[in-house]
């Protein structure tokens, strides 16, 4: 059994899943989000007062306020596969306010995996299937050419919290036609 709860946001309602323990959160999804609870493998139950949810709660309201709440202080169990658990764990090594690209995610997966080489579009996939969006931060992920590309919560998010964030957001642009837009 999985639970869920809502929360109010700037960037819109986030709905938020933790496990049927209620002990670790799994999942975290803006409203209208690309894959919003595609790795709950059953039906989730409305419950407002875990623990969790609070503590969840209570993180984002800092993080929107402009604090940098630490990922560690949440209990996260994103669902996934090992490749996308090592993934979504680079992600939440890219610092606050700063973005990297799928290419630098990339080359840390395939030293990890002991290759020459790792295709961009693979950590892509994983990056875009990120269960637990804006705690672990998929948002801060772009383009090589500083294209604001890829972000399952839709480009208008990803600006929003680049922004809150304080991002120099000079280089980066908005594609004019993409898969992401």
């Amino acid at each position: 059994m999985y639970y869920q709860t809502t929360h109010p946001s700037p960037v819109g309602r986030i709905t938020l899943a933790c496990s049927g323990d209620g002990k670790t959160l799994v999942g975290l999804w803006l409203a209208g989000q690309k894959y919003h609870g595609g790795t709950i493998p059953e039906a989730m139950v409305e419950k407002d007062d875990l623990p969790v949810f609070t503590a969840t709660k209570h993180w984002l309201t800092r993080y929107f306020a402009g604090e940098n709440p630490a990922i560690s202080e949440l209990p996260l169990a994103p669902i996934g596969s090992e490749f996308r658990q090592e993934v979504w764990r680079i992600l939440c090594e890219i610092p606050y306010g700063e973005v990297a690209t799928y290419g630098d995610i990339a080359k840390k997966m395939a030293a990890k995996l002991g290759r020459q080489s790792m295709s961009s579009q693979a950590v892509g996939g994983a990056v875009g299937h990120n269960p637990i969006s804006i705690i672990i931060p998929c948002h801060r992920v772009v383009g090589a050419n500083g294209s604001l590309t890829g972000y399952a919560g839709g480009i208008k998010a990803k600006i929003q919290l680049l922004e809150l964030e304080g991002a120099d957001m000079s280089r980066l642009f908005v594609p004019q036609k993409g898969t992401a837009l």
